[in-house]
């Protein structure tokens, strides 16, 4: 992303010429962490829109906060989740990587509605701002238009001062960071508090678990894993112990790449951390850390494809639960939520959603639940409540984009397509990676006779996954409509030869080789592809067609008699 940045950039006596929105900003992480760049421009314009803008200060709270937190006595959190009001032992939850994505682009939204045309920002030391920072630019760049704000980086810049925090003082902004999700800062300056205490002391501890999390967040399973051995090797505590192995059995568990996943090793360790936990003295801390590690065993159970054993767990950890009194909600949250996917995973539909609901009650400012029972109302046909749930997803925060991305889905099913595409535009808009947006838009748009901006999007898809099969499908589609044969059956070859179980493949594929005049290898296509999605009606039609032109009158009657039902039953 910084090459991006310097390719945007500006030598500083350029800088001169140009009337800046605030001084040059020197984006260098230290000393003051994360939102280094993000701070000072907040902390320029907020106040002058606090006079003008109240509301559209307010719909931009969360971002605030938490990208300045000096600003936090002026504006006040109007969407706050049940986590920002907890002690630190009952916050649980480490938000997502792709949160500070969420966050830099409600900013750039703010910054867009507020700032005068015309104006300019310029950073230095850009590539050693923070990750934050650096994402936040990016955003700004790709999503503010020049003529309204210019932003000009610099990569080198004056060297600012050393780091002269001491471990306090780490440690709040370490606790900051945990809070808001600031990963890469998380790990950086836990190390530096590492490095200024006494290893198995409980401000070294500290440090040390919050680190190794966010190290296993980050991919790098390595070096959390000497980090979690390091804790083993300087504590006796018991909690010490079962904590870190927990965290070293979900480095496992939750390893990005799921061939490097060793379950095994991963239920060992998780059977260490529930062993130890039933021997703490504490019987609300035994009963609240038992719950957690056999939800973490649930986990693990999951993804040995034993759903009815990780249900089993999850609900003894929701019988320990009711040892907790009033403390520890969102642990009880997350409970719920699990038993549901699981309860969800096995059938039990309204069962799931009644524990969907009770999650929700918990924390009604927490989006994920009500994407996870949208997408659960939308499979059991409920529309409505499903687009409900999608839509309070979109006000409980930041830009989501898979809210967007999901309700899209929702309008097409409902043949709002006009709405579907304002949706999947903005899921692009948001996160220009979000491959799925991309492969569904181009479907759609061809579908619609759209196909130059189809193959648009088609191109732009490939070049991030080469040879993937859906957008070759819709690739082949474009050629077919263009008259393009071959380039269509090369398209959809591949298509078929990398996902032989994609029923669009062969479909498509069958259209082209009726209308290439190869009737019996379009039969054959047509058939593979009922095969494969025997609830799609316009396969039968089509097969409908080539039965006509083979001379089999009665067997297109048969498939367009099936295709009516298939219709009908939709409605």
């Amino acid at each position: 992303m910084i090459e991006h940045l310097r390719a945007r950039g500006a030598p500083p006596a350029q800088w001169e010429a140009v009337e800046l929105l605030v001084p040059v900003i020197n984006g260098h992480r230290r000393p003051l962490g994360p939102y280094t760049v993000g701070s000072a421009l907040l902390h320029h314009l907020v106040p002058a829109a606090l006079d003008s803008s109240k509301d559209l200060v307010a719909a931009h709270d969360i971002e605030i906060r938490a990208a300045a937190p000096g600003l936090r006595d002026r504006v006040p959190a109007r969407r706050m989740s049940l986590d920002a009001d907890l002690a630190d032992d009952e916050r649980i939850l480490v938000p997502a990587p792709r949160r500070s994505l969420r966050l830099a682009n409600g900013i750039a939204e703010f910054v867009r509605a507020v700032v005068p045309p015309g104006s300019a920002l310029a950073v230095s030391n850009a590539a050693e701002a923070d990750p934050t920072d650096t994402e936040l630019l990016d955003v700004m760049m790709r999503r503010i238009p020049p003529d309204i704000l210019m932003i000009m980086v610099y990569s080198d810049g004056p060297e600012p001062p050393e780091d002269s925090r001491d471990a306090d003082e780490l440690r709040e902004l370490v606790d900051h960071c945990t809070r808001e999700g600031f990963l890469h800062a998380l790990a950086e300056l836990g190390q530096r508090g590492l490095a200024l205490t006494e290893p198995g002391s409980e401000r070294w501890w500290f440090f040390a678990q919050r680190t190794a999390t966010a190290l296993g967040a980050l991919g790098q399973t390595l070096e959390a894993r000497i980090l979690w051995e390091a804790a083993r090797r300087s504590s006796q505590d018991p909690a010490v112990h079962s904590a870190s192995a927990y965290g070293t059995a979900m480095l496992d568990a939750r390893h990005p790449d799921a061939a490097q996943r060793d379950l095994g090793r991963a239920a060992g360790w998780m059977n260490q951390a529930i062993a130890i936990s039933s021997l703490l003295h504490d019987p609300v801390e035994r009963a609240f850390k038992l719950g957690f590690d056999r939800n973490g065993l649930a986990l693990i159970e999951l993804r040995r494809g034993r759903p009815d054993a990780a249900l089993a767990l999850v609900e003894s950890a929701l019988h320990l639960a009711g040892e907790l009194g009033e403390r520890h909600p969102v642990h009880r949250m997350v409970l719920l939520a699990n038993r549901a996917q699981l309860l969800a995973t096995l059938g039990r539909d309204k069962e799931a959603l009644d524990e969907y609901g009770a999650a929700i009650a918990i924390d009604p400012g927490f989006p994920d639940y009500y994407l996870d029972r949208g997408n659960l109302l939308y499979r059991l046909g409920r529309h409505g409540e499903a687009l409900a749930d999608y839509e309070r997803a979109i006000l409980t925060g930041p830009p989501l984009p898979e809210a967007y991305y999901n309700r899209a889905e929702l309008r097409i099913v409902r043949e709002d397509f006009t709405g579907a595409l304002t949706d999947l535009g903005r899921v692009i808009e948001l996160d220009p990676a979000y491959l799925d947006a991309y492969i569904n838009r181009a479907g759609l748009l061809a579908m619609l006779k759209r196909d130059e901006e189809a193959r648009a999007d088609v191109t732009i898809g490939l070049d991030q996954s080469p040879g993937n099969p859906y957008l070759l499908v819709v690739l082949g589609q474009v050629e077919t409509a263009a008259g393009r044969l071959s380039e269509a059956r090369r398209a959809l070859d591949l298509a078929v030869g990398a996902a032989p179980e994609l029923a669009a493949a062969w479909g498509n594929r069958g259209v082209l080789r009726y209308e290439a005049g190869d009737w019996a290898g379009a039969l054959s296509d047509l058939t593979r592809a009922i095969a494969l999605e025997p609830g799609q009606p316009a396969l039968y039609e089509n097969r409908a067609v080539v039965h006509r032109a083979l001379g089999h009158p009665a067997k297109a009657a048969t498939d367009d008699e099936q295709a009516a039902r298939l219709r009908s039953t939709s409605m």
